[in-house]
């Protein structure tokens, strides 16, 4: 299973890496393949280009405020394949959420 995310919160600091490493390692420990976007005070690192995007089977967005770029994953919205979600929660709670994201 290929899964791309984007973490961000509203310092843009400790929620966004914290989230984007419950993510990564809760894939890594499914075998899933992983990229994460985060977004936040440094500005985007590791920008997911569209291709990204459209190759994945599921997104997750663990954000707790408007992010750059939505758009690009209306294509997955539309199909069901989107999951939102505070970053706190994914902290929290990354198997459940992965969980989640498998039934997508």
């Amino acid at each position: 299973m290929k899964v791309v995310a984007v973490t961000a919160c509203p310092t843009g600091v400790a929620h966004t890496y914290m989230a984007q490493e419950a993510i990564e390692k809760e894939c890594r420990k499914r075998g899933y393949e992983v990229q994460v976007e985060t977004q936040g005070s440094m500005g985007i690192e590791n920008e997911l280009e569209q291709a990204d995007v459209d190759a994945a089977d599921a997104v997750i967005l663990a954000v707790a405020i408007g992010i750059e770029g939505e758009e690009r994953f209306d294509e997955k919205t539309d199909a069901g394949k989107v999951l939102v979600i505070d970053p706190g929660e994914m902290i929290k709670h990354p198997a459940e959420i992965l969980d989640k994201v498998e039934k997508l």
